[in-house]
C-alpha cells in the first residue's frame, strides 16, 4: 500500500511504474491492472502507462544512455521511464515531474534510489537535446516497435509501414456503434450534438467522436442506445450479414460486440462461444445493457466433442486469436510481451480453429475469418493455405485494413462453403 496521497502526482507515477513492471514481467494489461488504482487517480495513472508503454522503445534508448549499468530494480526502472515520458510530454512541469519521481521513489525499495531517480532525470533534462537527436537515429527508438516488429512491417507493406507504426503510436480514436433497435444513427448524432459532443457518421451504424470521453457522458448508454466499439470491427457484422432467422456461430464472442452487432441487425439463432467462463459473463453483461440475447456458452471452439450437438450452421464468425498487432494503440503491452515465435503459434491456433469450424458450416454457408492483425502470416497466408486445404472453400471477399486515425488494423475473408 502507498502512503502518498492519492491525488498527487508522485501516487500515479508510482502506481504506472508498478503496472508497467508488471507488464515487463509478462502480465497483461487486459488482467485487470489499472482498475485496482484509485478510481480518482485512474484516469492519470491510464495516461502514464500507456504513454509509456507506447514509447517504451525510446525510454529505454535514453535509460541505456543515462544509466552506467541496467538496473536491477524492475519497479525503478519502471518509474524512470513513466517520467521520462512525462517530462516529454509535460516539459512545462519539470521541475515538479521530477520532484515527484523523487518522492515516489520514496516508496520503493525502502527509499534507496531517491538519489539515483532525481540524477538520472536531471541529467536527462541537460542532454535532452542531444538525446532526442540520437534516439531519432535509432530504428527501435525512432519506431517505438521492436526490431524483429519493424521488420515484419516493412517486408508487408514496404509503402505503408511507417502509417502503420505512426498510428500505432497514437492515441486511438474513439467511436460509437448505434443500437438501432434502441434509436437511429442520426438522431443520436443530432442528440450528442445538443450535449455538445462532437462527431461524424461512419459507416452504416457508427459514430466516430472528435474525441474521447467517459462513457458515463454518453446519453443512454447504460440504456443500451451505443456500444464503444472501433469503425474497423464494425465491418464484420456488416460484411457477414446473416439473414433473418438462420443460425449463426461467433465461435470466439468475448467480450461480445460483434455478437451484439450482429443481434442488432437481425433476429437470429446465435451461439456465442468463449473459452473461459469469465470472459462469457462479459458477453452477458454486454448482452443485457442492450436488451439482446443470445446462448452463450464457455468452450474452445475447436474442440467439437464439448460443444457441438451435430446442428450445421447458416454463418459463422471466426474472430480468432491473433497478435493483436492492428490494435497496439489500445494494447500497447502487446508488442513488448510479443516474440517473433508467437505469430506462428497464432497461426497454428487459427489454422486448428478454421478447420474444426469448416466442419460444423452447413454446405452454402458463409464464414468470416477475421483477426486484428496486420501480419501476413495470420491473415492473407494463412487464407491461401486454408483454401489449398478445403477443396469446397471459396472466397468472396477478403480485406486488410491498415490502421489510420479513424480506425484500427483489421484482416476479414468471407469464405463460402459449397453446396
Amino acid at each position: 500500500m502507498s502512503r502518498l496521497p492519492h491525488t498527487s502526482l508522485a501516487y500515479a507515477l508510482l502506481q504506472a511504474a508498478r503496472i508497467d513492471a508488471a507488464v515487463f514481467a509478462g502480465q497483461s494489461l487486459a488482467d485487470g491492472m489499472l482498475a485496482r488504482v484509485d478510481s480518482q487517480a485512474r484516469p492519470a495513472v491510464q495516461d502514464l502507462v500507456y504513454g509509456s508503454l507506447r514509447q517504451y522503445g525510446r525510454g529505454d534508448f535514453f535509460l541505456a544512455a543515462l544509466l552506467d549499468k541496467p538496473l536491477a530494480d524492475t519497479e525503478v526502472h519502471a518509474l524512470l521511464l513513466v517520467a521520462l515520458y512525462r517530462l516529454e510530454t509535460r516539459p512545462d512541469a519539470a521541475h515538479t515531474v521530477v520532484d515527484q519521481a523523487v518522492v515516489a521513489a520514496g516508496e520503493v525499495a525502502r527509499g534507496r534510489f531517491r538519489g539515483l531517480v532525481n540524477a538520472v532525470l536531471r541529467n536527462f533534462l541537460r542532454r535532452q537535446t542531444e538525446l532526442t537527436a540520437a534516439a531519432q537515429r535509432d530504428p527501435v527508438a525512432a519506431g517505438q516497435h521492436p526490431a524483429w516488429w519493424l521488420e515484419q512491417l516493412q517486408k508487408a507493406y514496404p509503402n505503408e509501414w511507417q502509417g502503420i507504426v505512426e498510428a500505432g503510436n497514437s492515441p486511438p480514436p474513439m467511436a460509437l456503434r448505434v443500437n438501432c433497435r434502441r434509436t437511429g444513427r442520426d438522431d443520436y448524432l443530432q442528440r450528442l450534438q445538443q450535449e455538445g459532443i462532437g462527431g461524424r457518421a461512419w459507416g452504416r451504424d457508427g459514430i466516430v467522436l472528435d474525441k474521447p470521453l467517459p462513457v458515463d457522458r454518453l446519453p443512454g448508454f447504460d440504456e443500451g442506445w451505443v456500444s464503444v466499439q472501433d469503425p474497423g470491427a464494425q465491418l464484420a457484422a456488416e460484411l457477414l450479414d446473416p439473414s433473418s432467422g438462420v443460425r449463426v456461430l461467433d465461435a470466439c464472442a468475448a467480450p461480445g460486440g460483434k455478437t451484439a452487432h450482429l443481434l442488432e441487425r437481425q433476429e437470429l439463432e446465435l451461439l456465442a462461444l468463449d473459452l473461459k467462463p469469465s470472459r462469457c459473463r462479459r458477453i452477458e453483461e454486454n448482452l443485457g445493457r442492450l436488451g439482446l440475447a443470445a446462448e452463450i456458452k464457455a468452450a474452445d471452439c475447436a474442440k467439437l466433442e464439448r460443444w457441438w450437438n451435430g446442428r450445421h450452421f447458416d454463418a459463422i464468425l471466426a474472430d480468432v486469436p491473433c497478435s493483436a498487432s492492428g490494435v497496439v494503440r489500445r494494447n500497447p503491452d502487446a508488442k513488448w510481451l510479443r516474440r517473433p515465435e508467437d505469430i506462428a503459434s497464432f497461426a497454428a491456433t487459427q489454422r486448428r480453429i478454421l478447420d474444426a469450424l469448416w466442419q460444423v458450416l452447413r454446405p452454402g454457408g458463409t464464414l468470416l475469418y477475421a483477426t486484428c492483425s496486420v501480419f501476413p502470416t495470420e491473415n492473407r497466408e494463412q487464407i491461401e493455405q486454408f483454401l489449398q486445404r478445403q477443396a469446397d472453400a471459396s472466397r468472396r471477399h477478403e480485406e486488410q485494413l491498415l490502421p489510420n486515425a479513424e480506425h484500427d488494423g483489421f484482416f476479414y475473408c468471407l469464405l463460402d462453403k459449397r453446396a
